[in-house]
C-alpha cells in the first residue's frame, strides 16, 4: 500500500499559506473520497475543512472507495452501504446548516461487473440506496506487469475490459443510464479505447489524466517514454466521444512528482509547473467540454493542501475564456454526473 499513500502531514500542509486566486470562480469538485481507515479519517466535517480554505465549492462528487461497506449480507451487496452512507451525508448538506456546498450530489459506488448480468441487482440497489443522487459505478481496473505497482486491495485480471463478464455487466450500466468510471494506468488505456467503442451509448469517464506512473519500472522515464505513450493513447481514447477525463490526481506517489519531499508543501505555482504538459495535452485532447479539473482529496492530500491544489488548477487555465474555464471547473462535472 505504501506504493498509493503518501501520509497526510497536518502541520507541513499549513505551513504553506496562499492567497485565494480567483475566489468567485465556481467549483464542482467531481472526485473526492469519504472514509473512516485505522490511522486515516477523512469524513464529512475533514473536506468541509479543507472547502472552507476559500475556494467557491458549491458541490462534490463522491467516488468508490471501499468504505462503510456493510458488514453483513450477500457479498456482492455489501458495497451498497458506501451509498447509503454518502446519500446520508448529501441529505445533510441538503439541511443547508453546513452552508450552500452540496457534498456527495452526485455518488459514484461499486459493482463487480465481473458477475455480468448479475451486476444489474446490485445497480438497482445502488440506485435505491441513493435516493436520486447515484451516478455510476467505478471498478478499479489497474494493472501492470510489477507485482510492486499494483494496490493489494485491487487484483484485477490484465484482460478484465476485455472479459465477456466484464462487459456484460457494462451492459448493465447501459440499461440504467448510468456512468463508468475508469481507473488504470496510462499503458491499459487502449482498453479503454476498446470498451467505449464497444459500448458508445455508456459516459465513460478516465480518472486522474490516465493514470501518469514515475516510480518503480517508470522511475526516470515519466517525462520521455511514459509521455510518448500516454500522448499517443490519449488522443486515440479522445476520438470517443462518449468518454470525458478528470484532469488531477497528480498528487499521489505514482506520478513521482516528489511533492511530499520540500520542506513545507509545494506552492500553487510549483504544482502548476508539474502539471502543466499533461493538463495541457488532456485538454488539448479532449476539448475543455470534455475535461474536469478533480481534488481526488484525500489522497492527494498527502502531496498539497486543497486551496493550493484549485490555485494551481486557476493558473493552468490562465489564458481560458471564461467559457472554457466554466467547462474544467464546474460545467463538464454537472453535465456527466447530472447534477443539479
Amino acid at each position: 500500500m505504501s506504493q498509493h499513500y503518501l501520509p497526510v502531514r497536518d502541520a507541513w500542509l499549513a505551513a504553506r499559506q496562499e492567497e485565494i486566486l480567483d475566489p468567485g470562480q465556481r467549483i464542482v469538485d467531481p472526485h473526492h473520497h469519504l472514509w473512516e481507515r485505522p490511522g486515516w479519517r477523512y469524513r464529512l466535517d475533514d473536506i468541509l475543512a479543507d472547502i472552507r480554505t476559500g475556494h467557491d465549492v458549491r458541490a462534490t462528487v463522491l467516488v468508490q472507495a471501499r468504505a462503510f461497506h456493510r458488514a453483513d449480507g450477500p457479498e456482492e451487496l455489501r458495497p451498497v452501504g458506501e451509498t447509503q452512507y454518502a446519500a446520508g451525508v448529501a441529505a445533510m448538506c441538503e439541511s443547508g446548516i453546513y452552508g450552500d456546498v452540496r457534498v456527495c450530489a452526485g455518488i459514484v459506488g461499486f459493482a463487480d461487473l465481473r458477475r455480468g448480468a448479475d451486476a444489474g441487482a446490485v445497480l438497482d440497489a445502488h440506485i435505491a440506496a441513493g435516493n436520486g443522487r447515484f451516478r455510476g459505478i467505478r471498478h478499479i481496473a489497474t494493472w501492470d506487469p510489477d507485482p510492486e505497482m499494483l494496490n493489494p486491495a485491487y487484483t484485477p485480471a490484465e484482460d478484465m475490459l476485455d472479459s465477456a463478464e466484464f462487459r456484460a455487466g457494462i451492459a448493465e450500466l447501459a440499461k440504467r443510464g448510468l456512468s463508468f468510471d475508469a481507473w488504470m494506468y496510462f499503458h491499459q488505456i487502449p482498453k479503454l479505447t476498446a470498451l467505449a467503442r464497444a459500448f458508445p451509448t455508456v459516459p465513460m469517464v478516465l480518472n486522474h489524466c490516465g493514470g501518469v506512473l514515475g516510480i518503480g519500472p517508470y522511475a526516470g522515464k515519466r517525462d520521455s517514454e511514459v509521455f510518448e505513450a500516454w500522448s499517443m493513447h490519449m488522443r486515440d481514447l479522445a476520438t470517443c466521444p462518449n468518454v470525458m477525463v478528470k484532469v488531477g490526481g497528480l498528487g499521489m506517489r505514482l506520478p513521482g512528482f516528489g511533492f511530499e519531499d520540500g520542506e513545507i508543501a509545494p506552492s500553487s505555482q510549483t504544482l502548476a509547473d508539474a502539471w502543466k504538459p499533461w493538463t495541457d495535452a488532456c485538454i488539448a485532447a479532449f476539448g475543455t467540454a470534455r475535461c474536469m479539473f478533480e481534488s481526488n482529496f484525500p489522497v492527494d492530500k498527502g502531496s498539497y493542501g486543497y486551496a493550493a491544489g484549485w490555485n494551481a488548477f486557476k493558473r493552468l487555465a490562465a489564458e481560458a475564456s471564461p467559457e472554457e474555464k466554466a467547462d474544467l471547473f464546474w460545467r463538464s462535472a454537472t453535465r456527466f454526473y447530472r447534477l443539479p
